[in-house]
């Protein structure tokens, strides 16, 4: 475990294919772990930091033996969108199927943002140190510092993930922690002014027809 923010620590890296890793991210406010781990390895660490309350996930490619485990190991409710719960219900018992825009009882703001996947979901958090907003793959920043909309040509919906974009240009967050990550870090600090710099670079790329992926 990795402590990124105040109240923010991040589990080890996962690496699902090369090129491309991923973590889990305790958000030690609420006790809310947002996506999910590979395997086991960290959950000594999750426990000392206070366990796990709720498991929010961002889609269904998070979804893996781990979730019976971890709702297992810390008693946690799993909150997934209702879109994808055949996908998510495969591994584990959905406690919070999400739908709609709305702030919970965890004063996490669910919002629906499909395109990487039907049911693909970010959440935005008052966090110690600003609004963070966990984008999952919906957008990401790429190695090569662009700002990239999750696409995945015949798996994903430009049009759909272009529309959620523009809703995500609307926000103000001060730190981005997607899920999946190029580079050093999915935590990023957002500059004053600059947000809407990255996602109109975000929207270019899809316009264009380019990928991350």
């Amino acid at each position: 475990m990795e402590q990124v923010l105040s109240d923010l620590w991040q589990t080890r890296t996962d690496s699902p294919f090369p090129g491309l890793t991923t973590h889990a991210f305790l958000w030690t406010a609420r006790n809310a772990l947002f996506y999910s781990t590979a395997t086991d390895a960290d959950f000594a660490e999750l426990e000392a930091l206070g366990g796990i309350s709720d498991q929010y996930l961002s889609h269904r490619d998070e979804a893996g033996p781990m979730l019976a485990a971890i709702a297992g190991r810390f008693g946690s409710a799993l909150h997934a969108p209702v879109t994808e719960l055949l996908e998510i219900g495969q591994h584990a018992h959905v406690d919070v199927p999400l739908t709609g825009r709305h702030v919970d009882a965890n004063d996490v703001e669910i919002i629906p943002t499909p395109g990487h996947s039907p049911g693909s979901t970010c959440y935005l958090v008052n966090g110690a140190e600003g609004k963070y907003l966990f984008t999952g793959d919906t957008l990401i920043l790429g190695d090569s510092g662009n700002w990239w909309a999750g696409y995945i040509p015949a798996v994903g919906d430009a049009d759909a993930l272009g529309e959620s974009l523009r809703l995500l240009r609307t926000l103000s967050p001060d730190v981005v922690i997607s899920s999946a990550f190029q580079g050093d870090s999915a935590v990023h600090r957002i500059q004053p002014k600059r947000w809407t710099d990255h996602i109109d670079q975000a929207l270019d790329g899809l316009s264009a027809g380019l990928t991350s992926y």
